[in-house]
């Protein structure tokens, strides 16, 4: 889709794999379809195939996390 932008977040409070699956399922929930890595080791989450950036944020922040963007907005 022309709309699918990819997204970058650092997660600061992600200290586990817990904390990365609960990030996965949240944001892949948020954004069918879309492509989601993390990287514990530097905090950081980034969504690739994904139209709506506020989303992303929210679904990580429901979860209990506090993600802050990385990229322009």
């Amino acid at each position: 889709m022309p709309n699918d932008k990819t997204f970058s977040f650092a997660v600061e409070d992600m200290t586990c794999g817990h904390c990365v699956r609960a990030i996965t399922s949240a944001v892949e929930a948020a954004a069918p379809g879309a492509n989601v890595s993390v990287d514990l080791a530097s905090h950081r989450v980034t969504v690739s195939g994904a139209a709506d950036r506020s989303a992303i944020a929210e679904a990580i922040a429901a979860e209990g996390y506090t993600p802050l963007a990385l990229d322009a907005a």
